[in-house]
């Protein structure tokens, strides 16, 4: 499989990242395993997750699975989040020194290893200073627990702020940020991905199918008039209704499935690092690595782009009639 550089640093990721939101959730541990175990043998070298994934479960899923594979620790690249709440009693969330020290030491417990490839800052904390925060990753840097600091879910301007603060201590700061971003949602489009670029940090996109939305929603509910599954789209389809028609009769007409093509517009964004897939189950991981074959011809990605107008495209502001 390919690999990216993780933004400016040596550190190499494979062009697919596994999430693990469902481990735990939906996948059962030894489902789970299945799956792992299917995305190393294809290549996947990264692995995603966080500490408020399923209370914990997912990490220790993965910590189980490195015990049972001795000798594959050091094959793959690990990432973690912390912000999340974790208990009941004050500061037991968000991003404080104090927090972020009890985090790491607990997320390195479930995951069975000495160290976080990639320490990742779940939310924006609005209460805690960026010095605080550089103060607490410093340390755990230096002690060798964590190799480097990404962020999820933050805008363009904090991703500045976080940088010229992280300047100003002599810190290299963060190195990714992971987004929502996708064909039905390219807002990033406008301040992150440039921001992002700017300062050097990889693009790592989360929910590549809009929570199912791009993964043929519309014809799968429509043969037997099922009730569509909730997702997190759900809302977002009753707008997009019309744009996610044409994009399934799109599909259609080029014979690729939905969730193949909408992977592999992702794919095909010089500004996206790797993605971040989140399967169930083992065929819907094959279904993933099958897109790495798909390539989009230009008709099709010009037709993408009429049906999902993006932040920087001269159709920005049509509508699909």
């Amino acid at each position: 499989m390919e690999l990216r550089n993780l933004g400016r640093t040596g550190l190499q990721v494979s062009r697919l990242i596994l999430g693990t939101w469902n481990f735990g959730k939906v996948a059962t541990e030894e489902e789970s395993h299945d799956i792992i175990d299917r995305a190393y043998e294809a290549g996947i070298t990264t692995i995603d997750t966080a500490n408020r994934y399923t209370r914990g479960k997912s990490e220790e899923i993965i910590g189980n699975w490195l015990v049972k594979k001795p000798g594959r620790r050091d094959r793959m690249v690990l990432a973690t989040k912390v912000y999340r709440t974790m208990g009941d009693w004050p500061n037991q969330g968000g991003l404080s020194a104090r927090h972020i020290r009890e985090s790491v030491e607990a997320s390195l417990r479930r995951l069975r290893t000495d160290r976080i490839d990639l320490y990742q800052l779940h939310h924006v904390d609005r209460t805690t200073p960026w010095e605080e925060i550089w103060q607490a990753m410093t340390v755990l840097v230096a002690q060798g627990k964590v190799l480097h600091v990404g962020s999820c879910n933050h805008a363009g301007w904090h991703l500045v702020q976080a940088q010229e603060s992280a300047a100003r201590r002599q810190y290299p700061g963060l190195v990714s940020e992971q987004c929502l971003y996708n064909l039905a949602e390219r807002t990033a489009e406008r301040d992150i991905i440039p921001a992002a670029r700017q300062y050097g940090l990889a693009v790592l996109p989360w929910s590549p199918l809009h929570g199912g939305m791009l993964a043929g929603v519309l014809a799968a509910n429509s043969d037997k008039g099922r009730r569509r599954r909730e997702s997190r789209a759900a809302n977002t389809l009753l707008i997009k209704e019309k744009q996610v028609r044409a994009f399934e009769e799109l599909c259609a007409t080029h014979g690729t499935a939905p969730a193949e093509v909408a992977l592999a517009w992702l794919l095909s964004r010089p500004a996206v690092t790797a993605p971040v897939i989140g399967p169930r189950s083992v065929a819907q991981l094959d279904s993933s690595l099958r897109t790495l074959h798909v390539a989009l011809p230009p008709d099709v990605l010009d037709a993408l782009e009429h049906i999902f107008p993006g932040h920087t495209s001269p159709d920005a502001a049509r509508q699909v009639p």
